[in-house]
């Protein structure tokens, strides 16, 4: 097992399903007011919802905190190269 030390953490914290706190976020990949897609450092987290705003971004630290009314967390693995190409043609339709 790794040491926790290396590993930077990566939390989310939901409160009343309207506002939302993560650490252990790389980039921010791409959004708009109904989605929001992370690099994160447990790999991609697509959030969806309505009305979503960034209220606070610290790259340095790696914390992004968004409000809205937030539908659906999904974690995406990072596909293989054969994959990405199909994979991100399907987020964004």
């Amino acid at each position: 097992m790794e040491p926790q030390a290396n590993k930077p953490e990566h939390e989310i914290i939901m409160s009343k399903r309207q506002t939302l706190s993560i650490t252990g976020v790389r980039q921010v990949e791409s959004f708009d007011n109904e989605e929001f897609l992370l690099e994160t450092v447990q790999g991609f987290l697509s959030i969806k919802g309505k009305n979503l705003q960034m209220v606070n971004l610290d790259v340095d630290k790696g914390e992004v905190s968004l409000k809205g009314k937030i539908d659906d967390l999904l974690y995406i693995d990072e596909p293989g190269p054969q994959e990405a190409k199909g994979l991100f043609s399907k987020l964004f339709r």
